[in-house]
């Protein structure tokens, strides 16, 4: 996540039809592969030289800049188009998926969200690159993405930028009200948030991404993460636990304690800039993008000095999870130029690109190095502030069916946080739903 682009996966119901159907039509194995085999169907241009490269909306103009440089670098030899896909996350993977399915994409190199890569893999889309990565290569670069790249033991492309759930908090407030550290669990946040509302007059203790999108799912999984449950054990659903009721119960309970506003149900991360960064609230769960708005025009009164920064709280005993942002960069199976596409990808993730990237648009980088360039820790501040965090960032469920779990998820965490049905009856639901998933595509 960044200031410039963030992820927005956007709302399930947008999508509802073609995920269920490509589950009957495509299935989550091989099915899809042989409508790879059309000819004529080849990426870039068909040995020309010309990639085409594939990602959503970038409007913070360092993308295009990039390849534009690459393009001098290899002028005569290799040009890369820039294809604009939707901003929504949801949105572009199924124009990608529906073109794949159909035979008629001519994408080169993809830049990929780190949830599509079980199902992309599994489907024959991508390029399986493990004799071109090799561990000592991907020693280089912070586990929790090379993790999201991994499927079927074998690494499916590069990462590129990363990202993870993050816990701000008005530091500021917390030293005037006695506490010179951030919570460690969530009962130490709930005590804070209150003292700090009633010495304070701050409005609210804590808000964060409810809303019924991938989102609200990643913001959700947190609270079940650290509270000791998950959702999938292999292939086996196991998201039916006192733990993850538990931390469901914690999500919703920051409602109806009156810490966290009734509409949290419906925040993106656009309603939760202003809130926190408006001063209207002490806590905020949100990617590492929002820090870099402290203090800019729009929210001139909470500047980067007032706020703090760390991972997100447990329950004693559970272990901390952040729930993983980020993209990489994957090449299509189907592209003829595959060979000159690595050459772009090996260009794009390396240090120098990386590095002009964060400090740029404040992308958090892959590389490790990045992490102990002092350049950057200057000019992104947040490169210090989560590289704990990143260390303890978690994947969601990894699955060939994972976009179809996600609706299902995105609708009952939803459903519990708006109070319409109670943590075990949608946990029941999941259940039923997601094994049933598991078992009609395998």
């Amino acid at each position: 996540m960044t200031g410039i682009r963030r992820e927005r996966p956007g709302t399930p119901e947008a999508r509802r039809y073609s995920r269920r159907d490509f589950l009957k039509v495509g299935g989550a194995g091989l099915a899809g592969t042989a409508l790879l085999g059309a000819a004529g169907c080849g990426g870039g241009g068909s040995g020309s030289g010309n990639l085409v490269f594939t990602m959503g909306t970038d409007t913070s103009g360092t993308l295009q800049g990039l390849i534009d440089k690459f393009n001098k670098e290899n002028k005569g030899k290799l040009k890369v188009t820039y294809r604009e896909m939707p901003t929504d996350t949801g949105q572009y993977f199924d124009k990608i998926k529906t073109e794949f399915q159909a035979g008629q994409s001519n994408i080169d190199i993809i830049g990929g969200d780190v949830i599509w890569t079980a199902q992309m893999a599994a489907n024959g889309w991508v390029l399986d690159v493990t004799d071109r990565f090799p561990k000592s290569e991907q020693s280089k670069y912070l586990p929790a993405p090379i993790e999201s790249l991994t499927y079927d033991d074998k690494i499916w492309g590069k990462p590129w930028f990363t990202d993870a759930g993050l816990l701000f908090y008005r530091a500021d407030l917390l030293e005037k009200s006695g506490f010179s550290e951030p919570p460690q669990t969530w009962m130490e946040l709930q005590e804070m948030a209150e003292k700090v509302m009633q010495d304070q007059g701050i409005k609210y203790g804590i808000v964060f991404q409810g809303s019924n999108y991938e989102g609200g799912v990643c913001n959700a999984l947190e609270y079940v993460w650290t509270h000791g449950g998950d959702v999938l054990d292999g292939d086996e659903v196991i998201i039916d636990s006192p733990e993850t009721v538990a931390g469901l119960e914690t999500q919703r309970g920051f409602v109806t304690d009156g810490l966290a506003p009734e509409g949290v149900s419906t925040y993106t991360e656009t309603e939760t800039d202003p809130a926190f960064l408006g001063g209207d609230t002490v806590f905020a769960r949100n990617w590492s993008y929002m820090y870099a708005l402290a203090g800019t025009s729009d929210y001139p009164d909470v500047t980067p000095e007032k706020i703090g920064v760390t991972s997100i709280p447990t329950v004693e005993g559970a272990p901390k999870a952040n729930c993983q942002g980020g993209w990489n960069l994957l090449i299509s199976a189907n592209s003829d130029l595959q060979e000159e596409a690595w050459e772009f990808v090996q260009w794009m993730s390396a240090e120098p690109a990386q590095k002009e990237r964060a400090l740029s648009a404040t992308l958090l980088p892959t590389r490790t190095s990045l992490y102990d360039d002092p350049e950057v820790n200057e000019k992104v501040p947040t490169t210090v502030v989560a590289k704990t965090a990143l260390t303890n960032a978690k994947p969601r469920p990894v699955s060939p069916y994972y976009s179809d779990m996600s609706l299902e998820m995105s609708e009952q965490f939803n459903t519990s946080l708006k109070g319409d049905e109670s943590p075990e009856a949608a946990v029941k639901t999941l259940q039923d739903s997601l094994q049933q998933i598991v078992e009609q595509a395998s």
